[in-house]
């Protein structure tokens, strides 16, 4: 229904927001890292403008608007949402504790203690989290892959055991980008010999440019 809501940031606690449209002040809940990401609000004379995007959750008994200072913790927490047992709050929580990156990072690498830091996610969740989502994406992974492989591609490599470059096109599919787009931005950067939080912000920085 909304994409995202645009105005003037009228009132903010660390679990939610209210953007001032024309008049209208919507509540959105939000993360701890949309929360970071906030700039200072001091008064209603000086309310900075913000740029939030939106989710709606409707449940039988309730209506609530979720929002993200980026579209990246934004496909993150539709991702999350997903997992059987994790409902808006758990995944808030996890996008509190971890930045989208990292928790792609987490996914990719099996890493179920950084996601398990989260308030009220433990191991048995972090565990479901990371089996259901990284399964997920390597079926994607393979499917598309074997669509896009190239002359300059080995087919069989891409079908073969898990490495830097296939963790690292793991987690910027995890962010939102398409199978393609990370293939193509991973090909100008030396995989072999940096580490995979170094590959994966190197990438971002070449697809925001």
């Amino acid at each position: 229904m909304f994409y995202y809501i645009s105005g003037k940031l009228a009132h903010l606690e660390p679990t939610f927001a209210v953007v001032d449209v024309s008049g209208v002040g919507y509540k959105l809940t939000i993360s701890g890292s949309t929360h970071s990401a906030m700039p200072a609000h001091r008064s209603v004379s000086e309310m900075p403008d913000v740029k939030l995007y939106t989710y709606l959750a409707v449940r039988e008994d309730d209506i609530e608007l979720f929002g993200f200072a980026s579209e990246e913790e934004l496909s993150s927490f539709k991702m999350l949402i997903t997992v059987s047992g994790v409902g808006p709050k758990a995944a808030l929580s996890i996008l509190t504790q971890l930045t989208p990156t990292k928790l792609a990072i987490a996914i990719c690498t099996d890493d179920k203690k950084a996601i398990s830091k989260a308030n009220g996610i433990g191991p048995k969740t972090a565990a479901r989290i990371v089996l259901e989502l990284k399964d997920k994406l390597q079926k994607d992974a393979i499917a598309a892959d074997a669509d896009t492989a190239s002359t300059d591609d080995d087919l069989g490599a891409v079908l073969g055991t898990a490495s830097k470059r296939k963790d690292a096109e793991d987690a910027l599919t995890v962010l939102g980008y398409s199978r393609s787009e990370a293939s193509s931005v991973l090909r100008g950067i030396d995989t072999n010999n940096l580490e995979l939080d170094e590959i994966i912000r190197l990438a971002l920085k070449k697809l925001m440019r």
